[in-house]
């Protein structure tokens, strides 16, 4: 069974540089060894309505909570070099290097995956069908489910 990353992240404003939230599933061997639920003060500590409608955050609740550049050290062993999952890549490979590019930070070579282009719908529809929990858009959740399609996908 494959060893690999899967991730998500909220972002505070339209900004992907504005991250706000990461989960990350870490699973190896097909089990998962390791999950990481880390809160990120995005710059300025700004959000946006519409972003706080989807996942709930507000300023109040990063405000203490060290930036992107200060977190990455923490989460770059589970994504340099490592096959990463994530449910829109398209748009979580975009937080990654619009956060690392803002803090000037190098990006990491990595393979990518994509569970939303292998089963072709919204995340909450595929966990609905495979039973699967999710608490939507909190990062940890969004991650576990990602890292559940994606073994299942290798399954067959």
């Amino acid at each position: 069974m494959p060893t690999f990353t899967a991730i998500d992240f909220e972002t505070a404003q339209p900004k992907r540089w504005s991250i706000c939230q990461v989960g990350l599933v870490r699973v190896e061997a097909g089990v998962v060894t390791q999950e990481l639920s880390l809160l990120v003060r995005p710059p300025e500590d700004m959000y946006s309505g519409f972003n706080t409608a989807v996942h709930g955050l507000t300023a109040r609740d990063t405000m203490a909570a060290p930036g992107f550049d200060a977190i990455w050290p923490q989460i770059a062993n589970f994504i340099e070099g490592q096959t990463v999952v994530a449910h829109n890549m398209a748009f979580d490979g975009s937080c990654l290097k619009q956060a690392l590019e803002f803090y000037g930070l190098p990006l990491p070579l990595f393979e990518k995956q994509c569970t939303y282009k292998l089963f072709k719908k919204k995340l909450n529809y595929c966990c609905e069908e495979f039973d699967i929990p999710l608490n939507h858009h909190d990062a940890l959740s969004d991650a576990r489910a990602c890292a559940a399609l994606y073994l299942r996908s290798l399954r067959g």
